[in-house]
């Protein structure tokens, strides 16, 4: 039951592949977090099919809700408003949590709020670092985006870097899949270089221009399929184990090196890690010792809150709700929604 002055938010993530409700109260006790992941039903295509996501987000979601609430012990009677993900993200996953989300919200009478996706993987920090001191830097790593983001305060952003071409998660992707690793790409990756020499292959880390903050991931995939495929000609086999460490040594150090440069320019308290790359360990070890150098703390999530999830959508919602800062009932899916829009629509 609610009690006199909470605030209990209620978060769905349906954006591409995992259907996922969470509450949350007052911003800092989860009281539920359900997903319902899709990894098993897609593996055997090599990556995400968007009919059959939209397919299962539809059968899925009504029961994760459900779960949710069961498991926080509240009904929506109690909730204050509903969170839901309305992009980015695969056009017929988004439809499905976002009409959901206003008939539940319209029918019981409360706000409804539309999080872009990005601002909830940066919030996730949240969700176990409480007292994260303003201003810090975000360093945004996931399949669709890479973006380096000033983040004075909630709400409050600036965009210093951003990905010209392949997000660092897509080119994990992309590689995996050439080196028959596997969907999705990133942990493969990560195993699989863990066994082998990140020094065996000397491939290109592209840092653009000097005074950018931009990233750039296409040559380095290009480099690494070039590799595969003239060693295929003539008939050679690589090491597999190889392959993955050198290229995963690649994007880290690109991440990391683009990070510190931000920090020289930027006077921030601390460095926050979000999105599924996120949960890379040499990214988190690279940066750790980087930062311990400097003084400054660093922030990551757990890696279940690195993945789509539900609570992350809930912890942006409440500090949405708190600055009522809601949506109309003509909220739509927009699946190609830029980062740009947070700090278009808060100044």
């Amino acid at each position: 039951m609610k009690e006199k002055g909470q605030v209990i938010i209620l978060g769905i993530e349906t954006s591409c592949d995992e259907t996922s409700a969470a509450v949350l109260v007052d911003g800092r006790e989860l009281k539920s977090h359900i997903i319902s992941s899709q990894i098993s039903t897609h593996q055997k295509y090599g990556g995400v099919v968007p009919e059959i996501a939209s397919r299962e987000h539809c059968l899925h979601i009504q029961n994760v809700v459900e779960q949710a609430l069961n498991q926080a012990g509240c009904d929506f009677a109690d909730l204050s408003a509903i969170a839901v993900t309305y992009g980015p993200g695969l056009v017929g996953s988004l439809l499905v949590g976002v009409a959901a989300a206003k008939a539940m919200a319209y029918a019981a009478g409360i706000p409804l709020i539309g999080i872009n996706h990005l601002e909830g993987h940066i919030y996730a920090n949240f969700l176990e670092h409480k007292d994260i001191e303003f201003p810090f830097l975000v360093l945004l790593v996931s399949g669709g985006h890479t973006n380096l983001i000033l983040f004075r305060d909630h709400l409050d952003y600036e965009i210093l870097g951003k990905t010209r071409d392949d997000a660092a998660g897509e080119a994990f992707d992309k590689i995996a899949r050439a080196l028959g690793l596997g969907y999705p790409g990133g942990p493969h990756i990560q195993k699989a270089a863990q066994h082998g020499d990140p020094n065996a292959f000397q491939f290109p880390r592209t840092m653009l221009e000097p005074d950018s903050l931009d990233f750039s991931f296409s040559g380095l995939k290009s480099a690494v399929l070039n590799t595969m495929n003239t060693a295929k000609m003539k008939g050679e086999t690589l090491n597999t184990a190889d392959l993955a460490a050198s290229f995963q040594a690649a994007v880290i150090d690109v991440l990391v090196q683009k990070s510190l440069r931000a920090l020289e320019l930027y006077p921030v308290k601390a460095l926050a890690l979000a999105g599924g790359v996120a949960a890379n360990s040499l990214l988190r070890e690279s940066l750790r010792a980087e930062l311990a150098k400097r003084n400054l703390p660093l922030y990551y999530p757990s890696p279940i809150f690195c993945t789509d999830n539900g609570a992350m959508i809930a912890m942006a919602g409440y500090y949405h709700y708190k600055a009522q800062k809601y949506s109309s009932w003509v909220l739509n899916a927009i699946p190609g929604l830029k980062l740009e829009s947070l700090c278009q629509a808060e100044n």
